[in-house]
């Protein structure tokens, strides 16, 4: 999970009952809006980008619906072990996703 890092002590926060919080001071703060996406695989559904989108990092990348150059990304495990993670990205502009293999 990604999280904010807690401006008392420095460690990180992590989402829990719709706020941030620290384990280590006991620090909260407020989650905002979170959005989840998912995806059916086999019978099975995943959740593919489930973090507050403003806590994840940005990259340099072209939408291949707006041609904005930049996108939000996280890296999953989706095949097996043995199989390279898939890159899941989703548009600044206009929150479009896709993913790279």
């Amino acid at each position: 999970m990604i999280g904010l890092f807690c401006s008392s002590c420095g460690s990180m926060m992590f989402p829990k009952d719709g706020k941030y919080v620290c384990n280590q001071c006991g620090a909260e703060q407020e989650l905002g809006s979170v959005e989840t996406f998912t995806t059916s695989v086999k019978n099975k559904e995943i959740s593919v980008i489930s973090e507050n989108v403003a806590t994840l990092p940005k990259t340099r990348i072209i939408c291949p619906e707006c041609g904005n150059t930049e996108a939000y990304f996280v890296i999953r495990q989706t095949r097996a072990a043995d199989e390279p993670e898939t890159r899941i990205y989703r548009c600044c502009k206009c929150s479009h996703s896709w993913r790279e293999y």
